[in-house]
């Protein structure tokens, strides 16, 4: 089983011993192939020969870097079909055998889809590497005052192999190991910066019907204290005249975090279709509108069995859709220049399957159009046929008005719009 190691790497001096480290733990280091971001000032010393593994290395600037994620998705686009995809940091040590017990813990999972991940035992540069670590686990520990949810660490000495993975509801970026194919279903959103990388990735996933799992064996250590050479938020600031400081980016990803949480949509940094944003938040027991988290999920429990993904039954379709919605059904706050409509389309089941909103200049050529029925037109890219719609007005301050529901019918023709409670 060939191995892509992804690796973006800002101007850190443990670059090297990281990469010769993971290829002389490996059992098989010639199915390595490491994309490398290296983001480097002149002088820095340069990612080693890893042979008999490959590599694949894209230098940068550090000052025409543009944050984590933008690397990490930099990243991706030298992966090159390899069977399995694994995310760390550049600041790491392996155990031996590493890519073994993680192909054994895939395997064990019996997921579709497995996403081994979790916050990986610490170990200092400057202090011998620990003999041996027990297992670790993730926790929902807080929101920060932009409302990003934040994970913390736990130890689970009780974990065996024997065990096999345990079902998780958070994602680490340092150590993210699943199928190849993640490359293109959940490509890393070049726009974000630093904080939210992590639960966005975790929802993204989940929602493309990828089962979050915690390796019950331990299998790196990521560095911490953390690393002594300059970070990207230190060197991009005014005084050394980079394009963009990192507090602009990180005030832009904060706000795009948000909205996506507020609002999650389907899309290719957005949602997918197999699992919706609602079945993850019952699954991980938080509330990401009242930042509130469950026991449970603050405790680190083991989440329950997730819901199963949408069978394919031939795989993803487009389904076009009209919603006739008469301008009479709808309060006068909605169509007095609202900020947007939630336009959502449900299955059989009542499941959301797609979120498609109506934006401020969508509206406004709408409903510029006096004694005419307003009809929003959408491809709805889904597994199963849309059956139901529910489209939810906000008038101009985004206050939630009452929102309606449409039968679909088979002609795609919809029926009359009614009141109802929100579907979400």
């Amino acid at each position: 089983m060939t191995i892509f190691v992804s690796v973006a790497a800002y101007r850190d001096l443990d670059l090297p011993s990281t990469l010769q480290d993971c290829v002389a733990k490996a059992r098989h280091p010639a199915d390595l192939h490491f994309g490398v971001v290296w983001q480097f000032q002149e002088g820095e010393p340069a990612p080693p020969d890893v042979a008999p593994a490959k590599m694949s290395l894209v230098k940068v600037p550090w000052q025409d870097s543009q944050g984590a994620c933008w690397a990490r998705a930099e990243a991706m686009k030298l992966w090159d079909g390899e069977d399995f995809f694994f995310q760390i940091d550049s600041h790491h040590r392996f155990v031996q055998d590493w890519d073994v017990k993680l192909l054994d813990q895939a395997e064990r999972s019996g997921a579709t889809l497995p996403l081994l991940t979790t916050y990986a035992a610490d170990f200092s540069p400057s202090a011998p590497l620990p003999a041996s670590a027990a297992a670790t686990a993730m926790h929902y520990a807080s929101f920060t005052r932009e409302g990003v949810a934040l994970f913390d660490k736990d130890y689970r000495p009780d974990w065996t192999a024997e065990r096999g993975p345990v079902r998780a509801s958070c994602l680490s970026a340092h150590l993210l190991f699943t199928l190849g194919r993640f490359v293109s279903d959940v490509p890393y959103d070049p726009e974000l910066y630093f904080f939210g990388e992590e639960v966005t990735l975790a929802i993204r996933a989940f929602t493309w019907g990828y089962d979050l799992l915690h390796p019950s064996v331990h299998v790196m250590w990521h560095q911490n204290p953390r690393r002594i050479t300059p970070t990207h938020w230190h060197d991009h600031i005014p005084k050394r005249k980079v394009a963009v400081t990192a507090k602009r980016r990180d005030a832009a990803s904060l706000e795009k975090v948000w909205r996506f949480v507020c609002n999650p949509q389907v899309g290719p940094f957005g949602c997918g279709t197999a699992r919706t944003f609602a079945e993850y938040e019952r699954y991980a027991g938080v509330d990401f509108r009242r930042r509130a988290i469950s026991l449970e999920a603050g405790r680190g429990d083991e989440p329950p069995p997730p819901p199963s993904p949408i069978p394919g039954e031939g795989g993803l379709r487009t389904w076009p859709v009209r919603c006739v919605i008469d301008p009479s059904a709808l309060p006068p706050a909605a169509l007095d220049r609202p900020a947007f409509w939630y336009v959502a389309f449900h299955d059989q089941d009542g499941q959301q399957i797609a979120r498609l909103d109506a934006n401020r200049p969508e509206l406004h050529e709408l409903l510029n159009r006096p004694g005419q029925p307003i009809v929003l037109e959408r491809q709805v890219r889904a597994y199963r046929p849309p059956v139901r719609w529910t489209v939810w007005p906000t008038d101009r301050q985004r206050i939630w008005l009452q929102p309606i529901i449409g039968e679909i019918e088979v002609n795609n023709v919809t029926a009359p719009s009614r009141s109802s409670a929100p579907a979400r």
